[in-house]
């Protein structure tokens, strides 16, 4: 428990420090890149202070001046700042509707461009989906969590169909990645911080132009069946699974 008091300790001003100084740079950039420069140096340093190493696999299979939807499998807190940390493209969260709500860090998340979705009202998701689809169009990547929250028991949980929508209405290739080892580090309903290692694969691109709305449900199987194959192969890894 020392050690994770220790590293809150570190959190909570890097957090608000860097989040301000995300906010005054946002008011002079309109893409958000150097939001997103910001958050990987936050995400960096948070790692290094907990202690945590990332072993990547497959970075060759992403093309940093192409736009993705890349697809991850959620098993804690720390898959946010090991995704920032370690993938070489610029991407925007399409992040639940409450964490903007979280002083200074919401309104630093605002000004990086990333999106919020409110799952409750079916109007409102529908124009955040577009609302990334049109970033998408500037070169831009975008992060999603498809499971919605995090796994309690660490396996691969059902699929949102939201993310699928936005795949086939603009025919962006669907990058499927797998984390592993995160759940040990802070598991869900847990405050404390365990350092370790967790493994980032990075899968091949999905091509998504096949695929119509009428027939995403054969996409979520693909995609899920990619992410699932992947995270049994290195299960012993992960040492909660």
């Amino acid at each position: 428990m020392i050690r994770t008091a220790i590293i809150i300790l570190y959190f909570l001003p890097a957090t608000a420090v860097l989040s301000m100084i995300a906010i005054f740079v946002a008011f002079f950039s309109r893409t958000g890149n150097p939001v997103h420069i910001i958050a990987r140096i936050w995400s960096k340093s948070i790692l290094f202070v907990s202690g945590i190493k990332v072993d990547v696999e497959g970075l060759a299979n992403i093309n940093p001046g192409k736009s993705y939807i890349c697809m991850a499998n959620h098993r804690s807190n720390f898959d946010i700042p090991v995704l920032l940390s370690c993938l070489p493209i610029q991407f925007r969260w399409l992040a639940k509707a409450e964490l903007f709500k979280i002083p200074i860090f919401g309104r630093a998340m605002s000004g990086a461009g990333y999106v919020k979705i409110d799952r409750s009202n079916r109007e409102s998701a529908f124009r955040s989906i577009d609302e990334v689809a049109a970033k998408m169009k500037n070169g831009v990547s975008v992060m999603i969590f498809p499971e919605g929250t995090r796994s309690l028991d660490g396996s691969v949980k059902p699929f949102k169909k939201g993310g699928f929508v936005m795949a086939v209405n603009t025919g962006t290739p669907i990058v499927p990645i797998i984390l592993r080892g995160t759940r040990s580090i802070m598991p869900k309903g847990s405050w404390r911080i365990n350092p370790g290692k967790v493994a980032l694969s990075i899968e091949k691109p999905i091509d998504t132009s096949e695929f119509t709305r009428d027939t995403k449900e054969n996409l979520i199987k693909k995609v899920r069946g990619v992410i699932c194959e992947v995270f049994e192969k290195g299960k012993k890894f992960d040492t909660s699974a």
